[in-house]
């Protein structure tokens, strides 16, 4: 992904998630990022990075199991979770560094 850098640079928080498509708890955040993404509106970024894609990305952030949340202020990772986390959790994260 070559607006990466761009992306998470933002003074606005960035939520990445690191995914995989043949991961069955990555699809279960899917519904729960789209909440995220209707609660936060455009006070913070959603992203989705495919490792399988990005593996180079992923390992740069030390992304060892799927799915892997990473919130981002200003290029720097802020917050970081593995595995399903709740929409509240994770609103609630973005919204400290808002």
């Amino acid at each position: 992904m070559n607006n990466f850098e761009q992306l998470i640079a933002s003074s606005r928080p960035t939520l990445v998630d690191f995914f995989a498509t043949w991961c069955g708890p990555c699809k279960m955040m899917h519904p729960i990022l789209e909440e995220i993404k209707q609660t936060v509106g455009d006070a913070a970024t959603v992203i989705k990075i495919d490792i399988d894609q990005n593996e180079q990305l992923a390992m740069q952030y030390g992304v060892q199991a799927v799915p892997t949340l990473i919130i981002f202020k200003q290029g720097q990772p802020v917050w970081m979770a593995t595995g399903v986390q709740t929409a509240a959790t994770v609103v609630e994260q973005l919204r400290k560094f808002a």
